[in-house]
């Protein structure tokens, strides 16, 4: 397991977008953005399990994500890895901490009824920064 530079874990701890880069289901890539957490330990974010990027992890974990420090948009970090835990979010306690960290909402606002949230926990293997 790759460890995340000290002095850019504060990268994961602002309000910065991190992009997913997964494996689509015929080797295409697929990227989009998301709000993450750092723990020390693992990179989380959450995820509906209808969405293509939770189908993409289940079938194949390996994960790119890169995220820049919105301060200073030259310095960014990016992390390479696996998922290798899915949890299902328990009355979307994580998701409604994102909300509060990325829009200063307590709960978030875009839950639809039906919606089946999880948090994937991405270890990471390899880490670029500059």
């Amino acid at each position: 397991m790759a460890t995340i530079p000290q002095d850019y874990e504060d990268i994961l701890t602002k309000r910065a977008f991190a992009h997913i880069a997964t494996i689509g289901p015929n080797g295409e890539p697929q990227s989009n953005p998301v709000w993450v957490d750092w723990d020390g330990r693992y990179l989380k974010f959450s995820q509906t399990t209808t969405r293509q990027k939770y189908r993409n992890l289940r079938r194949e974990p390996r994960i790119a994500v890169s995220a820049l420090d919105p301060e200073q948009p030259y310095r960014y970090l990016e992390v390479r890895g696996r998922v290798v835990n899915v949890e299902d979010d328990q009355d979307n306690a994580f998701i409604d901490r994102m909300a509060k960290k990325y829009m200063d909402a307590d709960e978030y606002p875009y839950h639809q009824p039906g919606d089946h949230r999880v948090i994937l926990y991405v270890e990471p293997e390899h880490t670029t920064s500059m």
